[in-house]
């Protein structure tokens, strides 16, 4: 059986998890603490970052876009697509994964304005899947493709943050919220995080952060740069 090492709040790692269970392909999976790396991961893993995959094989396997393309190459696809509808599917997988980390930035602002202006950035991502969807429930259609497993941990993030402080990070496109709401119906966010997610992710982005002032009704306290500050942080 093949196994990942993960770290719990990881997006990236959410998604090589998203690809792996709508491909059924079983797996066993270990988290390790970012701030307190192993020596064994650090010996196998060349970049130092999760996700890191090992084969069945013993290969070693780095960087998200890569054990992405190595499971469609090894595993059935999830549909057949011509060499240009590939390119174009990983162009668009590629707008959400480059977002990853500026949507990590923006959710550990400690400030209203560096809030403000990080989320102004995020949203020209969102604001470029508004224009591309359709009426379908999913990106291309009525099925989950890579382009959905791509952009599940951005929209899955949103989702989060919005349930736990009422900030909605999708205002302003209706389309996107539709087609976040449609993957998390899908079960499929579940079945990509670890079952304390919530907790964990909240302990990063819902603690001494603008967005932790939000959810508790004293944004202007931080407003003002009296809020405290902490570590927060994405993999890396």
């Amino acid at each position: 059986m093949i196994k990942l090492i993960s770290f719990k709040n990881c997006p990236f790692v959410q998604r090589v998890m998203g690809a792996l269970v709508t491909k059924n392909v079983p797996f066993e999976i270990e988290y390790i603490e970012l701030n307190n790396k192993p020596q064994w991961f650090l010996d196998i893993a060349p970049n130092g970052q999760v996700p890191v995959l090992i084969t069945e094989n013993e290969t070693v396997l780095f960087e998200s876009d890569a054990i992405v393309e190595y499971l469609d190459d090894k595993y059935a696809p999830i549909e057949d697509l011509s060499a240009e509808q590939k390119a174009l599917d990983r162009a668009w997988s590629y707008q959400a994964s480059k977002h990853y980390m500026p949507q990590c930035g923006a959710m550990g602002s400690k400030d209203k304005e560096t809030f403000e202006t990080r989320l102004t950035n995020l949203s020209k991502a969102f604001a470029k899947a508004e224009g591309k969807l359709g009426e379908s429930l999913f990106f291309k259609g009525d099925y989950i493709s890579n382009v959905d497993i791509a952009w599940l941990p951005l929209l899955h993030r949103a989702a989060v943050i919005k349930a736990q402080s009422g900030f909605d990070m999708l205002d302003g496109f209706p389309k996107v919220q539709k087609w976040q709401s449609a993957l998390i119906e899908s079960g499929l966010t579940e079945k990509t995080v670890p079952h304390d997610f919530v907790a964990t992710f909240s302990g990063f982005y819902l603690k001494n952060t603008y967005l932790a002032h939000v959810m508790n009704g004293t944004e202007e306290e931080c407003a003002t740069g009296t809020c405290s500050t902490s570590s927060s942080s994405c993999c890396n």
